[in-house]
């Protein structure tokens, strides 16, 4: 049975144990982005309450994603991902018994939530710098892959678990899942053994570190250009996503029932793709994952001009492919060229720059597409994408890095 197993994780124990960990986590917080919502209506909350809450999860990763990108690099990382996950576990939990009981407010969500978000910030740099740590360099993209395999099913199976839970326990139900899996990721931590960074911070204070980490971007010419496309694809291509698709269902393709085929249909797409990572191994890693970018920022114009739900159903699971490439390939060329003690902070910015920014996206999709049209503003997301992204693939710096280690002083300009 054991010869079963990638041989990542046969032959490397201390990513088996962290790997074990963070699956049941993934899949709780799947279960979670679909349950949540429901929690906030089933104690009264309107529309704009579901937003509130969401923000709440949101807003503190504005605030605290470069504090934690610093203090991962200053601290073991494994023990800031398990701190995080008491909080999350403590915040989680409490949500659900306070829905289970019957007593839970609008306001306590807002809160609760709140704490969710800040220890969400501290969590991510440090699991961005923790891999490298586990697993040998020539072992980081089937690491990687193995990780997005774990969010893509997540895709297709949480919402599946979340609709069961939802039915049979309530949102309070599902919710003691996604609080469970974070006493799990917590156990799994408490045994990590990870090897200590090769380097150590530089010791000065906590602004001198932030633009030591803000250095290692700006002197890379593939990761700020990167950063930079990324943005794009965050900001202008996933609204498409998570606010004008589900409308567009609403109007022509049978409401979420429709909706849930492409969202589906993507998750499948992710899986091949993260596959497909895993048995990849580009010499160029970052001009396919520009490549894949490109692909992936056509997915508002699937969305705008599928001639029926089966074509873009189909047409998604392609988008879904290329995000999964990208993300691994991206993840892997920092894991390989960041040097270890700087990870973390660059992790933050990437963070902070891509997912950080979304919110702003989000705002402003709604707002235009009532201006000028829902299907022009899709068009629009895709002409603004794809070029981006191309652009991305024009830099020579991320044409030519490779796939092995080449770090350079981070206090010295560099067109790599």
């Amino acid at each position: 049975m054991k010869q079963l197993l990638p041989a990542v994780l046969r032959e490397e124990p201390q990513f088996a144990r962290l790997f074990a960990g963070q699956s049941l986590s993934m899949l709780g917080d799947r279960v979670s982005m679909v349950a949540l919502p429901f929690a906030v209506l089933s104690v009264g909350g309107s529309v704009a309450d579901v937003g509130l809450v969401g923000a709440a999860a949101l807003l503190p990763t504005l605030l605290f994603t470069l504090v934690g990108g610093v203090w991962a690099d200053r601290f073991a990382r494994h023990r800031i991902m398990l701190l995080s996950d008491l909080v999350r576990f403590a915040a989680q939990g409490t949500i659900a018994v306070l829905l289970i009981a019957g007593v839970a407010e609008v306001p306590h969500l807002v809160v609760l939530m709140a704490v969710f978000g800040t220890a969400d910030a501290f969590f991510m740099p440090a699991a961005g710098g923790l891999l490298p740590l586990v697993v040998p360099a020539e072992r980081l993209r089937e690491a990687n892959a193995l990780r997005g395999l774990v969010m893509s099913s997540g895709l297709v199976v949480g919402p599946a678990v979340a609709g069961v839970l939802v039915a049979l326990a309530g949102p309070g139900g599902a919710l003691a899942l996604d609080a469970v899996s974070f006493a799990v990721s917590a156990a799994f931590l408490l045994g990590l053994r990870p090897r200590p960074a090769l380097d150590e911070p530089s010791g000065g204070g906590f602004l001198d570190e932030l633009r030591e980490g803000w250095r290692h971007v700006r002197s890379r010419t593939w990761v700020w250009s990167g950063m930079a496309a990324m943005s794009v694809y965050h900001v202008v291509v996933l609204p498409s996503i998570f606010v004008l698709g589900p409308v567009l269902s609403e109007r022509e393709w049978g409401g979420a029932a429709g909706w849930s085929v492409v969202t589906a249909a993507f998750g499948v797409g992710s899986v091949l793709g993260d596959l497909l990572a895993y048995r990849l191994r580009p010499a160029r890693p970052l001009a396919l994952a520009a490549a894949a970018l490109a692909v992936a920022s056509c997915q508002a114009l699937i969305i705008g001009a599928g001639p029926s739900l089966t074509v873009v159903a189909v047409l998604e699971a392609v988008t879904g492919v290329a995000v999964s490439l990208f993300f691994v390939l991206w993840e892997t060329s920092l894991q390989t060229h960041i040097p270890e003690q700087a990870l973390s902070r660059v992790s933050s910015y990437d963070n902070l720059l891509s997912a950080g920014l979304m919110p702003l996206g989000l705002l402003v999709a709604g707002p235009v597409a009532t201006a000028v049209g829902l299907r022009p503003t899709l068009y629009a997301m895709t002409a603004i994408g794809v070029p981006a992204a191309l652009l991305l693939l024009c830099v020579p710096a991320v044409r030519r890095l490779s796939d092995r280690a080449e770090r350079i002083d981070p206090a010295e300009p560099s067109v790599v």
